[in-house]
């Protein structure tokens, strides 16, 4: 029997409130366990003051803590199971908050995971944050937002040069906490010792795709590379809130 290998590495993760805000409704955490197992986590509510952050803190709060309790994955199938169900789990708790208060109607949030276990990685997806991976220098985006100009883009209806200017290019198609039941993305992904990104919109609508791989591809640690991340977003505007976590394993 061939062992479980440990994975090594390091993590940082930032929230910052941008430019632009007057309150900060974007969530963040990175946890690892006894096993060496890696969660990273990004939500990004909506709904208003007193809404949003809400959503995005139960949904947060939630999965950690069913990670903390986890024991163990028994394989990729499994770990995708458990993803699909910690997130209903959390889903229904903020559609049943939101039911307790008027002022909590509405509310909701984006919310993109990314569980590494061992040589898979499972990534669970609902909104516009992403997940990127970098390989042999190559930045790749591993989660489609579920937006209305992606869903016009896959149709052939705009160009993907017509997205970031578009009117409508905040409308989302899909939330956590807006509904009783989900549509949850899983999938899951051999893992071969990628850097690993999750963030919210603030971050990749206000740095181009070329930015950040020049900055995820350099020599600093997580810690400098996420502050130099939510740096550049605010030069850049700072028109959102921002969230950022990098995981790099060890080589």
């Amino acid at each position: 029997m061939t062992a479980k290998k440990y994975l090594f590495g390091r993590y940082a993760c930032k929230v910052d409130i941008g430019k632009v805000r007057l309150n900060n409704e974007d969530r963040a955490i990175a946890l690892t366990n006894s096993r060496g197992n890696i969660l990273l986590v990004v939500c990004d509510g909506m709904g208003g003051q007193n809404k949003g952050d809400l959503a995005a803190s139960l949904a947060i709060d939630k999965i950690a803590e069913e990670f903390r309790a986890k024991e163990s994955f028994s394989g990729a199938f499994f770990a995708k199971r458990w993803v699909a169900n910690v997130v209903r789990s959390a889903n229904s708790i903020v559609y049943r908050q939101a039911l307790t208060n008027e002022k909590y109607n509405g509310m909701g949030t984006t919310m993109t995971l990314v569980l590494i276990v061992n040589d898979y990685m499972v990534v669970g997806h609902v909104g516009d944050s992403r997940a990127y991976s970098l390989r042999n220098r190559v930045l790749t985006q591993i989660t489609e937002d579920q937006t209305y100009v992606q869903y016009l883009y896959r149709i052939g209806e705009i160009t993907k040069e017509e997205i970031p200017t578009h009117p409508k290019r905040h409308v989302l198609m899909n939330a956590l906490g807006i509904y009783n039941s989900l549509d949850l993305d899983v999938k899951s992904y051999p893992y071969l010792g990628d850097t690993i990104m999750v963030c919210s919109d603030g971050l990749y609508n206000n740095v181009a795709e070329k930015d950040i791989l020049t900055i995820l591809k350099g020599t600093d640690t997580p810690d400098q590379k996420v502050n130099e991340l939510v740096s550049l977003a605010n030069a850049n505007g700072g028109s959102d809130n921002i969230a950022v976590i990098v995981w790099e394993a060890n080589e």
